[in-house]
């Protein structure tokens, strides 16, 4: 590819890489990703629009999967431009600053979207485990200062180890392993000392992401236990059905996140097309797949979308 000898390791520039070896093919590569993108917008501010205009949606769990939709909006508009640049022929070059930019808020969100899905988790286990004090315990005052602590504890933890990447020495040839910016890739590239942004992006994940997976499992054996000990069939079907949207949605993050995970560390000398697709499943899946779950598997959003659009039919 002779672009990338343009760019030497002296420049501050970085190339996006899109599909090793389908580069012929990138104008009908872009029909699906144009597609799947206007779902995600389209889709997530469907969801939001539905809540917004519902009053019997205005509770605590349509709060958290209104922040939900509103990160994996975000989550688009973060790759959007670097993603579909590539495969439209508009620009593979983007400057380190972008770059480090990009990768703030792509990691952040990641950050966001799992503890979120904590939330959600903590919301299910109060519903089906304590319903009696579901009301006074999640009340308004109380969701809000959780969307708080969310946005603080993503926000502000990432920083340093971002900010660092400003002055580190990219002494290696600067070709990124995706069309999008990551911390991981851009430290891949440096010749500095770069065991403090190892550490605290190890400690990042696991104060995180691990965490925030362990305590999911953790709320959801509780709730399995309360269910189980439920007398009536029907009782824990109801309670069961009402916990798989958010079990969909869990699973829809952090098996992308798994996967791309293995391959990284695993599957160093596979294909680069394998990390290139490894790495738009951890972007687009969740943002694409989460207003789709919630839409079909939960009945006060899926009512509410049918009559939306029968509305518009008439």
């Amino acid at each position: 590819m002779p672009a990338i000898s343009v760019v030497n390791v002296n420049s501050s520039r970085f190339i996006l890489t899109g599909f090793p070896g389908l580069e012929g093919d990138y104008f009908w590569l872009s029909i699906p990703f144009s597609c799947i993108y206007a779902v995600v917008f389209l889709g997530n501010c469907l969801v939001l629009h539905v809540i917004r205009t519902e009053p019997s949606l205005h509770q605590p769990m349509f709060y958290f999967l209104a922040m939900l939709a509103v990160t994996d909006l975000c989550v688009g508009l973060s790759t959007v431009h670097t993603v579909l640049g590539v495969l439209w022929g508009l620009s593979r070059e983007v400057s380190l600053d972008a770059c480090i930019a990009q990768s703030y808020f792509i990691h952040g969100l990641s950050f966001v979207e799992s503890s979120v899905l904590l939330a959600m988790a903590f919301d299910r286990y109060v519903a089906i485990c304590n319903p009696l004090r579901y009301s006074s315990i999640l009340t308004k005052d109380k969701v809000m200062k959780i969307g708080v602590a969310i946005l603080c504890r993503s926000s502000l933890l990432i920083p340093p180890v971002i900010i660092r990447l400003k002055f580190l020495n990219y002494c290696r040839p600067h070709v990124l392993s995706h069309s999008f910016c990551l911390h991981q890739d851009l430290i891949r590239m440096a010749c500095s000392d770069i065991r403090f942004n190892s550490a605290y992006g190890l400690a990042l994940v696991i104060s995180n992401l691990l965490l925030d997976a362990v305590l999911i499992i953790l709320s959801y054996l509780m709730i399995l236990r309360a269910v189980l000990a439920t007398a009536s069939r029907e009782e824990r079907s109801r309670s069961l059905q009402t916990c798989g949207s958010h079990l969909c949605a869990v699973l829809a993050f952090y098996v992308p996140i798994i996967g791309l995970t293995m391959v990284h560390r695993f599957g160093r000398h596979r294909s680069p097309l394998v990390h290139v697709l490894m790495g738009n499943v951890y972007i687009l899946f969740p943002p694409l797949m989460n207003p789709i779950i919630y839409s079909i598997k939960t009945q006060q959003i899926r009512r509410r979308v049918q009559r939306l659009f029968s509305l518009k039919g008439m």
